[in-house]
């Protein structure tokens, strides 16, 4: 891939990391910002500049053959976009410029979608319907934007029109869009291919992401039948999940063979958040935690950070290693081993701070220090990465 590409990407990675890092110092030391506006800027910049170019950047690669010039217009527009909500959210919140570069970011991937639609080029079925599923769900998830006008025009933003949109665009970016596109890549890194079984855990994948949707649905807008159906969800979502490690079990055993041990850690990390993911999701059909999950936010900031930075960076990190974009060194590896030592000390912190609350012991003694100090890990670490690319890039010794 394009080497600047996947600066800018590594390099909007760390701005959304710094982000994080001056919330984290906020319940520290207070500081002259406008927390709201800044979790805007945080959360836009780590998914529209980090996860989605990352994967833009990978569908061209490996799905359009014959690569054309207005794919790179396109990244550089979208990285526009981002750096333009990356400015304009910290300083205004949702506004009129914000609101002018989400928009012109929809209507890119909206292109996006369009021209790699009819320009894929995949020769494996499994592979093939990931790919074009995680691209609708990624225009689905986009209604729910839509939806945020109106909803505060005639209710207003305390309104559960307005908190079930924002929900809508979340789960069907994070389970839909995001989620389905790494599989795709794993699948196709893999070389997994298609059978009853990969049929099975696809369609039970798809039905699964569009069911577990009545979660979200319940915590504003209570009905017993929603319980039933997130329940008949997650029943869907761990027999696909016992499909896809059936199906990819053989294949990662040869797959081992043949890659840097590096490579396979970062794998095998990846592979264990998607399977916590799941796990953690089965707890939802307990009625009394799922209705009072949405009062807990430490619950939902550590289940959104176990997909963003295990499951779906931890897999984005594997791609651009195995693809040779990255090689290994020592201070890749450094980064790597920091990153991951970052993520699992944040989320043991956030979830035993979410069972406290749940159990009504208070407070961890120190808790937003202890957060503050072992986040400073994550920045850190993409720095690391980030350097030793650009080391890597301008002695040449990567492959182009």
């Amino acid at each position: 891939m394009p080497k600047n590409l996947v600066i800018t990407c590594l390099f909007n990675f760390l701005i959304a990391a710094l982000m994080g890092l001056m919330l984290r110092y906020f319940y520290v030391n207070p500081i002259a910002i406008n927390y709201r506006f800044l979790t805007h800027a945080h959360s836009h910049v780590a998914m529209l500049g980090w996860a989605y170019l990352v994967l833009y950047c990978f569908f061209v690669h490996y799905f359009v053959p014959e690569q054309k010039s207005v794919y790179s217009k396109l990244f550089w527009l979208t990285q526009i976009t981002v750096i333009g909500m990356m400015i304009s959210f910290p300083i205004q919140g949702y506004a009129a410029i914000s609101i002018s570069f989400s928009t012109l970011h929809i209507f890119c991937s909206y292109y996006f979608v369009y021209r790699i639609w009819n320009d894929l080029q995949i020769k494996n079925s499994l592979v093939k319907q990931l790919v074009k599923a995680s691209l609708l769900f990624m225009v689905i998830s986009t209604i729910g934007v839509w939806c945020l006008g109106p909803a505060v025009g005639l209710l207003g933003q305390a309104s559960a029109f307005y908190q079930i949109a924002i929900q809508f665009f979340l789960n069907f970016q994070f389970n839909g869009w995001f989620l389905l596109a790494v599989l795709a890549i794993a699948c196709h890194q893999l070389k997994i291919q298609p059978s009853e079984s990969a049929k099975v855990f696809f369609k039970y994948l798809v039905l699964a992401t569009i069911l577990t949707f009545a979660l979200p649905i319940q915590w504003f807008a209570s009905h017993p039948l929603l319980y039933w159906v997130n329940g008949l969800g997650i029943l869907l979502q761990l027999v696909s999940l016992y499909y896809f490690i059936k199906i990819i079990k053989h294949k990662f055993q040869t797959f081992k063979a043949e890659t840097s041990m590096l490579v396979i850690r970062m794998y095998q990390f990846s592979l264990g958040c998607f399977i916590i993911k799941n796990s953690l999701q089965t707890l939802s059909i307990i009625p009394q935690f799922s209705s009072e999950l949405f009062e807990h936010h430490n619950f939902i900031i550590g289940y959104i950070h176990l997909t963003m930075l295990g499951v779906i960076s931890g897999f984005l990190f594997a791609f651009l290693l195995q693809s040779k974009t990255i090689l290994p060194s020592r201070f890749i590896s450094v980064g790597l081993s920091l990153f991951l030592l970052g993520f699992i000390l944040t989320e043991a912190i956030l979830f035993i701070q979410g069972a406290f609350y749940f159990l009504g012991i208070g407070l961890l003694p120190n808790y937003y220090s202890i957060l503050f100090v072992v986040s400073i890990l994550l920045p850190v670490s993409i720095t690391l990465i980030l350097i030793s690319y650009l080391k890597q890039k301008s002695y040449g010794t990567q492959t182009t």
